[in-house]
């Protein structure tokens, strides 16, 4: 795992989530789960575990989607682009962020207010996206669908500027 200065700047946690079950995963060929992303004004990270109170925590040893994060431009860009009003929640990501390009960090060990996170791959979306947003979001998310990271150090990650 490469290590690599953090971006200049700093990024802005603008939302954070978390939810107790499942939507998506095990529910192919059947209707989707009712469980919503509950927006939370923090996040308590455990290393190697994920996230307290989330459908992912201890999901599986050493799994590499402990937490996920989605970018609040690429969140803005699909408002935009499809002219649909939905909340940045749909995505099923924990932490909607901006100022950052998520790719950036794949491959690459990164901090967030002091908690320690390693970048392992694209939060690829999938057909469920063009359901719950609206039709071709799924092919438009290709490339910049969030960012799939362990967590290698316990902390709690606070919102920036969080909305409500």
């Amino acid at each position: 795992m490469s290590q690599f200065p953090d971006p200049p700047g700093d990024p802005v946690i603008v939302a954070l989530y978390r939810s107790a079950a499942h939507n998506f995963v095990g529910h192919h060929g059947i209707e989707p789960g009712t469980h919503e992303m509950v927006r939370v004004p923090w996040l308590d990270c455990v290393a190697g575990r994920g996230i307290v109170g989330d459908r992912f925590y201890d999901h599986r040893p050493d799994y590499k989607g402990q937490i996920t994060f989605f970018s609040e431009e690429v969140h803005e860009e699909v408002l935009a682009t499809f002219g649909v009003e939905v909340d940045s929640s749909v995505y099923r990501r924990n932490v909607l962020i901006c100022g950052v390009d998520l790719n950036g960090w794949i491959g690459r060990e990164f901090e967030l207010q002091g908690i320690r996170f390693e970048g392992v791959e694209e939060c690829r979306p999938c057909y469920w996206m063009d359901r719950v947003v609206t039709a071709g979001v799924e092919e438009f998310l290709r490339g910049r669908g969030g960012l799939r990271a362990r967590i290698l150090r316990d902390g709690r990650l606070c919102g920036n500027r969080l909305r409500t």
